[in-house]
């Protein structure tokens, strides 16, 4: 199987902004739900 040569269809760009919202996503979540709670639980403790 080849893969074509021509990257510059726009699916290319939709597929990879799609997978780095994701990951922003994903990044923000983790900060918001395990880094803001444990900043806060140690400097109370």
């Amino acid at each position: 199987m080849n893969l074509p040569a021509n990257f510059e269809h726009p699916a290319w760009m939709t597929a990879a902004s799609t997978i780095g919202s994701y990951l922003l996503i994903l990044v923000a979540m983790t900060v918001l739900l395990f880094g803001v709670p444990y900043v806060i639980f140690t400097a109370l403790a």
